[in-house]
C-alpha cells in the first residue's frame, strides 16, 4: 500500500532478508531487556538505553508517542530465529512537508558491527522515501557518540551542523546534538550504496 498523501503514519512491518523491523509491543519487553543487557548499553553515558528493568515502562512511554502522532517506534528482530537486536523508530514526523528523523536506535553488542545497521536503514529509508514521499530523513546523535556519528556518515548522510546545549541529560549535563540528513535527491546514490554494502544489487526486492 503506498501511503503518500496519508497525514498519519501508521505502524508497518518491513521486512528484509536478515532482519525483520515489527512494530513495538509490550510482549518485547524481554526481548529488548536481554538485547540492551548484550554490552551493558545503559552504561554509555552518551546514550539514552533503559536498563532492563525498566524496559516495561520504555515501551508504555514510547506506545503513547505513538498514540499521539509522534513516532513510530519498531523492533529489530533476526529473521531466522526471532531474536530481538534492538529498536529503532520514525519520529519528529512532520506529515505535511513531508519529513521525518529515523532514531532512538541501539542494537545489542553482538548486532553491532554487521549487516543488520544496513538493512534496518535500508527498509526504513525505502519506506520513508518511497511509501512515505519523505523529501528529507533527519538523524541525529550526541557529540560525543562517535561511532553513531561514523555510522550515519556511513550511510552517506550529510552533517547539518551542531545545536549546541540542545538538551539537558538526566545528570545535569548539556547534550550537543549532531545533525545529519539525506534529501530526496540523494536517496538513489544512498539506496545503491547501502545494496553494495549488503551484497545485493538494485532491484532485487529491497525497496
Amino acid at each position: 500500500m503506498n501511503d503518500i498523501g496519508t497525514r498519519h503514519w501508521t505502524p508497518v512491518v518491513l521486512e528484509g532478508e536478515g532482519v525483520r523491523l515489527e512494530p513495538m509491543r509490550p510482549g518485547h519487553a524481554d526481548g529488548l531487556a536481554r538485547a540492551c543487557a548484550d554490552g551493558r548499553l545503559w552504561e554509555l553515558w552518551f546514550t539514552g538505553v533503559p536498563r532492563p528493568e525498566a524496559m516495561a515502562a520504555h515501551i508504555d512511554a514510547f506506545l503513547l508517542k505513538q498514540a499521539r502522532g509522534e513516532a513510530v517506534p519498531m523492533v529489530v528482530v533476526r529473521r531466522d530465529d526471532g531474536q530481538v537486536l534492538g529498536q529503532t523508530s520514525f519520529c519528529n514526523i512532520d506529515p505535511e512537508t513531508p519529513r521525518a528523523e529515523i532514531g532512538y536506535t541501539w542494537y545489542a553488542a553482538s548486532a553491532q558491527r554487521s549487516a543488520v545497521n544496513s538493512e534496518a536503514k535500508l527498509l526504513m529509508l525505502s519506506h520513508a522515501f518511497e511509501t512515505r514521499g519523505c523529501i528529507a530523513v533527519e538523524f541525529r546523535t550526541h557529540w560525543f557518540n562517535q561511532r553513531s556519528r561514523a555510522a550515519i556518515a556511513r550511510l552517506g548522510a550529510k552533517q547539518d551542523g551542531v545545536l549546541r546545549n540542545h538538551q539537558r541529560l538526566p545528570d545535569g549535563s548539556f547534550r550537543d546534538t549532531v545533525v545529519f540528513s539525506i534529501i530526496e535527491s540523494e536517496w538513489p546514490a544512498v539506496k545503491r550504496n547501502l545494496m553494495h554494502r549488503l551484497g545485493r544489487e538494485p532491484g532485487s526486492g529491497d525497496s
